[in-house]
Parts: C-alpha cells; sequence; structure tokens
C-alpha cells in the first residue's frame, strides 16, 4: 500500500486540479457567451435605430426648403456608426468608447435634425414624421436597456476572470477583462435650457 500511495496522491492531485481549471474554464466560457448575446441585443437596437433614421431623413427629405447641411450631418454620422464595428469575441474598453463616439456623433446630428424641424410646421404635423419619431424614442428607449443589460453581463465574467485564484489561469486560457458602457462625454453637465418667450 505505501508503494502506491505516491501514485494516489499524485493522482488526486491530478483529478483537484484538472477539476479547479476546467471549472474555472467552463465558467467563463458560459458569462463569455452570455456577453456575446448581449452584445447582439446592443447591435440589434442601433441596426433598429439606423434604419429610422435612414427613414426619418427620406421623410425629412421632402420638405425642400429644409436645411441640407443638417440632413448631410445625420446622414455622415449615421454612415460613420454603421462602419464601427466591434468583434464580440474582444470586447476592449477602447474598443466600446470608440463605438459609444460614433453612436454620440449620431445622437447629436439627429438632435440638431429634431430641433431644427420645430421651424417647419408642415412637416411636424407630417404623420410618417410623428411615427417615425415615437418610434426613435422607442428605440432610444431600447438602447438604453440593452446597454444596461450589456454592462450587467460583463460584470459577472469580469469578476470570476479577475479575483482570486481564478486570476491566475484566467489569461493563461486566453480570457480578457471586457469593457463597459460609460456614459458619453459631457452627460454628466445639466443642458442649458432657455425659453425665449416673444
Amino acid at each position: 500500500m505505501k508503494k502506491f500511495l505516491p501514485l494516489i496522491i499524485i493522482a488526486v492531485l491530478a483529478i483537484g486540479m484538472y477539476a479547479w481549471v476546467k471549472g474555472i474554464n467552463n465558467t467563463a466560457v458560459t458569462l463569455n457567451e452570455n456577453i456575446k448575446e448581449s452584445w447582439g441585443n446592443v447591435e440589434t437596437a442601433y441596426e433598429r435605430r439606423n434604419s429610422l433614421i435612414g427613414n426619418l431623413v427620406n421623410t425629412v427629405k421632402g420638405a425642400a426648403d429644409f436645411e441640407k447641411s443638417t440632413l448631410e450631418a445625420v446622414i455622415s454620422a449615421r454612415s460613420k456608426a454603421t462602419q464601427t464595428n466591434i468583434d464580440p469575441t474582444n470586447i476592449t474598453p477602447e474598443q466600446l468608447a470608440a463605438f459609444s463616439q460614433a453612436q454620440s456623433g449620431v445622437n447629436n446630428a439627429l438632435s440638431r435634425l429634431l430641433v431644427s424641424v420645430e421651424r417647419y410646421p408642415d412637416l411636424k404635423a407630417n404623420q410618417n414624421f410623428i411615427k417615425l419619431q415615437d418610434e426613435l424614442v422607442s428605440t432610444e428607449n431600447q438602447i438604453l436597456t440593452a446597454r444596461t443589460r450589456f454592462n450587467e453581463t460583463v460584470k459577472p465574467y469580469n469578476n470570476h476572470i479577475k479575483v482570486f485564484p481564478n486570476n491566475l489561469l484566467a489569461g493563461i486560457l486566453g480570457f480578457t477583462e471586457k469593457g463597459y458602457f460609460k456614459a458619453s462625454e459631457g452627460a454628466e453637465n445639466a443642458p442649458d435650457v432657455s425659453f425665449d418667450f416673444k
């Protein structure tokens, strides 16, 4: 029996080590797949917004004297935003910052478009425009929800790969920290509101 004791100890240690590595790897894989799914939902929400923006721009183009530069800004921002792609298997904070910046450009251009619409009573009364505007508001809420859920999905993954002793193996197994969506730059400042009564 004493003869086999070292082999038994080595076998138990090997089985224990295998179970530990397997547990870390399989949990990280599962959490990473959740992140990919959540990222797909984020992309779907942004894709819906981009489609709505195209329809909104076409509706606004019908107002013959509408500001051409405003429409061009929206079209350009939308184009830049759709060119920013992120690989869901390797979502870094830098990639998310670039993605958020591109989407922020769309938000700014779209805000200018919607503000300038106020000067066009016929356009404001256009049923297609009103419907698209309502759908856009709904989509912005979906985007916010998708971004929030994405961050909620990233947290357990990052916690799993960063806690000791998991962090000893996470890098070796190819698992790296994922980035979070953050608020747009300047979001902490309250907007200026002025009422111009004439």
